[in-house]
């Protein structure tokens, strides 16, 4: 059975619930070189939150979005919103002190109000809901970690409790929970903030990609459609594209993950849950018209990294149907997120010589605190204010204890390995030989090219190098792409860039 056809077998439409139940946005793309204070490039929940603080603020916003925005990380995201990021609080009292953790902590309690302020000021219809969040071990292995963690949590003013089970048909050996956390649809509500930016000045461009910027008095970025000069720049492009000094390539780790959005016939307890076991199983629920949904996600591996994508599908679906009776897989779809070193974001200024431009990357799994985090500094720092959460998120800062230093060098090393393999590495065999529904490397008239053959017998065929820094990409057999496995772009099969760093195509081959 090809690859292909394994796909078309698999449960769950192959579209993110939230995607298919918000209305979509056609704003205009940039048509002429226009000016503006500020130019917030990235259509995701940093980008679009930002874009609305600066606004508010009296500034003349520019959001640019490659795509369509929300239809990115953004909208593929679970949408916890909490302030309890797995196991990060005893991390942090280790590697930053008792007193930035308490900042990091305070930051990402205080976002959750934000958006409840927010949904109440703005009444958004966007089904937000008090929840409690529970982050549990189902080993021995990891019981201890969990203690330690329900104790820094505690010990950072976080109203955190140790306890034995959850309301979950899952044998568990301990978790940490923290009431009063929250869940929303995120495109109902960013859709809705989104909606208040263009006007008086303001704008959003969706199907404009930035290419470059010209750090300056103004700074000017390079689109595909036109020049947008602007004082400052916000990059909230989830991987940062631009990177002139900055070395995020060499500091921040993509993971993607799956998700599947199924109906069940036992009544879901209510309240958010991730595991911090191997498959890092998470559930919450979300409700519909016709009851609630729960949405699962879990088997977590570097892109370009799986054997096959499908198989990972496959597993999070033979973990749904071990856990629940019967259930129903109604939507899937899979997500990638970017982890720092030290597993704080970088929020602030891009490089230590960036004179106006702004990054805002790194928020691993937890973006619906981080990013409104980000969007709150960046807009005082944008606007001269004092900003006292700036040094804990300063993305130039290279505090190295062991454990962060080994992570540093284990995926700088991986990287290299990754490239220099990918470059020696034989095609898989003849252009010739590959059949319908396969993506593999191959080999023609001694070059190596990617080659993807479709269920008609289309064939596509390409530079198998990675636009971003030229590593050799590989086939993802579930969605379709080809994806780098040293820095994450992911790319179409017919070589569109669907996923940053890269913002220049696959050429033909």
């Amino acid at each position: 059975m090809t690859a292909e056809n394994r796909t078309e077998g698999m449960p769950g439409r192959p579209e993110s619930f939230w995607i298919a139940t918000a209305p979509r946005t056609y704003e205009p793309s940039l048509i002429k070189d226009a000016r503006v204070d500020v130019a917030v490039i990235g259509g995701g929940v940093a980008g679009i939150m930002s874009a609305y603080y600066l606004k508010e603020a009296g500034l003349k916003v520019a959001l640019l979005e490659s795509r369509r925005i929300l239809e990115g990380v953004t909208g593929h995201t679970t949408a916890k919103i909490t302030a309890l990021h797995g196991l990060i609080y005893d991390h942090l009292i280790a590697v930053f002190g008792r007193e930035r953790a308490r900042q990091y902590a305070e930051a990402n309690q205080a976002a959750i109000e934000e958006v409840a302020a927010l949904v109440d000021r703005l009444q958004i219809d966007c089904d937000f809901s008090r929840q409690p969040f529970h982050s549990f071990a189902e080993t021995q292995e990891h019981l201890h970690k969990i203690e330690k963690e329900t104790n820094a949590a505690r010990t950072l003013g976080l109203p955190a409790t140790f306890v034995d089970s959850i309301p979950l048909p899952l044998e568990v050996k301990g978790a940490v929970r923290l009431d009063n956390q929250a869940q929303f649809h995120p495109l109902k509500f960013l859709r809705a903030i989104a909606a208040t930016i263009p006007d008086n000045g303001s704008y959003v461009f969706e199907e404009t990609r930035a290419l470059d910027i010209e750090d300056g008095e103004p700074c000017v970025v390079l689109t595909n459609q036109g020049k947008i000069k602007a004082r400052d720049v916000v990059v909230a492009t989830n991987y940062p594209f631009f990177d002139k000094s900055g070395l995020y390539f060499a500091r921040l780790n993509q993971v993607r993950s799956y998700v599947y959005a199924i109906r069940t016939k036992e009544i879901y307890p209510g309240g958010m849950f991730a595991g911090v076991d191997k498959l890092s199983l998470a559930f919450r629920s979300q409700p519909t018209d016709a009851g609630d949904i729960v949405i699962v996600s879990g088997v977590e591996h570097k892109p370009g990294h799986a054997a096959s994508t499908v198989s990972c599908y496959e597993d999070l679906a033979a973990a749904v149907n071990r856990i629940f009776h019967q259930p129903v897989l109604d939507y899937r779809w899979s997500t990638q997120d970017n982890v720092t070193i030290d597993k704080v974001p970088y929020i602030g200024k891009a490089t230590p010589f960036s004179k106006r431009i702004m990054v805002a990357t790194g928020f691993a799994q937890w973006g619906m605190t981080t990013s409104v985090v980000a969007a709150q500094i960046l807009s005082n720092l944008i606007q001269g204010k004092p900003e006292d959460r700036a040094p804990v998120f300063d993305p130039n800062r290279f505090k190295l204890d062991s454990a962060v230093a080994r992570e540093l060098v284990s995926h700088n090393t991986t990287v290299l390995k990754d490239l220099v393999s990918g470059r020696l590495a034989k095609p898989d065999e003849d252009v010739t030989k590959i059949k319908p529904g396969e993506g593999k490397l191959a080999g023609r008239d001694g070059k190596k090219i990617a080659v993807y053959k479709d269920m008609e017998g289309r064939t596509y065929t390409l530079s198998p190098k990675c636009t971003h820094m030229g590593c050799i990409v590989a086939w993802n057999d579930a969605e379709r792409s080809w994806d780098c496995p040293c820095h994450g772009t992911r790319f179409s099969h017919e070589g569109e860039v669907i996923h940053a760093p890269a913002v220049k195509d696959l050429p033909q081959a």
